[in-house]
């Protein structure tokens, strides 16, 4: 079966029960600093938004990931800047998770899954994620393919976001007018 980050991250939101808890979805490869964290944690709790606990993504790659290995600060690591970088480490609460559909189970394989989900938060909570100032350090791993049938089917997916940006009533179909019954019972009812 293909791999489907966007399912697992919603797996893991869907398991909590209380909707308002704070929660950190952070990818095992990603390490954020300290100190935006906290601040993330603590302003999650009543913004309604995703918060992103960073403003620079600094991709290890092989030559910084030997280096942290051995020992050296990440802060001293050598890296790749990636401008643009939505994933790695979301803090949120389920209710903010579901208010904008979540990420998208459409996305499987490799691929567009963050960026998607940033145009949908961006579109239906008038507002992109909220950033705090610092770094997250994304560790090496192997590069999948940018290529392929599943490649392909996601960055067509991927196209249609792009056309339902700024759009509610289209995002909203896009993303499924009814959140399922299953997340939506974590939704406040008042």
């Amino acid at each position: 079966q293909v791999f489907n980050l966007a399912r697992c991250r919603n797996l893991g939101i869907d398991s909590i029960a209380d909707a308002e808890e704070v929660i950190v979805i952070n990818d095992a490869d990603t390490i954020p600093q300290l100190e935006p964290l906290l601040e993330a944690i603590a302003a999650a709790a009543t913004s309604g938004l995703v918060h992103l606990p960073y403003t620079r993504y600094h991709w290890l790659g092989t030559p910084g990931t030997a280096q942290f290995t051995a020992g050296t600060d990440l802060d001293q690591c050598d890296f790749e800047l990636v401008n643009g970088a939505c994933s790695g480490v979301y803090v949120t609460t389920p209710h903010s998770w579901w208010s904008h559909g979540g990420q998208d189970e459409r996305f499987r394989g490799w691929g567009f899954e963050d960026a998607a989900w940033y145009v949908a938060h961006e579109t239906l909570l008038d507002e992109a994620p909220r950033r705090h100032e610092g770094v997250v350090y994304a560790l090496n791993h192997a590069a999948q393919a940018r290529e392929g049938d599943q490649y392909d089917a996601n960055a067509a997916l991927m196209e249609q976001y792009r056309g339902a940006k700024s759009n509610r009533v289209a995002m909203r179909q896009l993303v499924g007018s009814d959140i399922t019954a299953e997340k939506a019972r974590r939704l406040p009812t008042s």
